[in-house]
């Protein structure tokens, strides 16, 4: 089981960047693949966007349309963190951000698949 905590959010203007990190307590975290989401204001749960995801060795990566070309995602599994590089960020970027953990590699964009989930990191871009 791992524990999950994401932070780096914060207040920001349109074109600048911020990296979140998610850091992780408990076993096994290098065994996980990690997913970053945002839920958008007035979205439910269930509305968690997709932003991207990482293999537990990092040798596989995935973006969602929305982050392709503007976000990275990387890990660090001795630091035990994960993070993601937000560049060029837009007042539609304004959301709470979490990131998850998948203990079997497989849940991809499916954030119903996903084993553990952190309490999120609010980032606030302004125009």
């Amino acid at each position: 089981q791992v524990q999950l905590e994401e932070s780096g959010g914060g207040l920001v203007q349109a074109g600048d960047s911020l990296r979140l990190s998610c850091t992780a307590s408990g076993r096994g975290f290098s065994g996980y693949a990690i997913g970053w989401f945002r839920q958008a204001p007035g979205k439910e749960v269930k509305e968690r966007e997709f932003l991207a995801s990482i293999g537990w060795n990092g040798r596989i990566t995935d973006y969602s349309d929305s982050a392709k070309g503007r976000f990275n995602i990387s890990r660090d599994n001795p630091k035990n963190k994960a993070y993601l590089q937000m560049n060029s960020l837009k007042p539609e970027d304004t959301a709470v951000y979490y990131c998850a953990a998948d203990f079997l590699n497989i849940a991809g964009r499916d954030a119903s698949k996903y084993d553990y989930w952190g309490q999120g990191t609010q980032v606030t871009v302004s125009s």
